[in-house]
């Protein structure tokens, strides 16, 4: 019996071994697969009247962004915005005001997408018409005073009105850039 034993013990021993590695794999992995599943889309925090203030080198507001509600979710380090409400003052040069139903942050922070019903109002300022922007769609990059489109616009002043598809307004030089299709209408000032 004994020499029964010594002969089939390592066949056995392999089996065994072969048997608990055939149920740890199978174990194992299906616990890896479910990490490696993607994670839900469920927020990790929500904030109701949003605002934050980004200072600029002399301690003054550079900006304020404003939303009824903010919402992120860790999974793709995304953050929405509602009604979010952007703006840019600077001393010596006209208020920029600029408003949405819908935004969207970049995971940095250092983008903002908005989206339905944008307008840009320029207000007056030393001796300058209000000028308004509407669009579907903008994309600020704030901390270059730069604010873009590829989609239609319409720019409206107290004289004029301008179509087009596509636009640039970079803030700090007080420029807009029209894309393509550009069409325009100015009247006269009334006395």
């Amino acid at each position: 019996m004994k020499n029964y034993f010594t002969h089939w013990f390592p066949l056995l021993l392999l089996v065994l071994i072969a048997a608990l590695s055939y149920w740890l794999e199978g174990t194992l992995g299906f616990l890896g697969q479910h990490a490696n599943k993607p994670m839900r889309h469920d927020p990790d925090f929500i904030v109701e009247h949003f605002s934050t203030t980004r200072m600029g080198p002399d301690g003054t507001p550079f900006y304020v962004l404003y939303a009824d509600k903010m919402v992120h979710y860790p999974d793709d380090d995304t953050t929405l915005l509602t009604n979010p409400r952007f703006s840019r003052v600077e001393h010596g040069k006209s208020p920029l005001r600029i408003t949405a139903r819908q935004g969207k942050l970049s995971p940095n922070g250092k983008d903002i997408y908005l989206h339905h019903h944008v307008r840009v109002v320029r207000e007056p300022f030393d001796g300058r018409q209000q000028i308004t922007v509407t669009t579907s769609y903008l994309h600020i990059i704030p901390d270059k005073d730069l604010a873009m489109t590829r989609k239609p616009v319409t720019i409206r002043s107290a004289n004029s009105v301008i179509t087009a598809v596509g636009l640039q307004l970079n803030n700090k030089t007080q420029v807009l850039k029209l894309f393509s299709d550009v069409k325009g209408r100015f009247e006269h000032a009334k006395s």
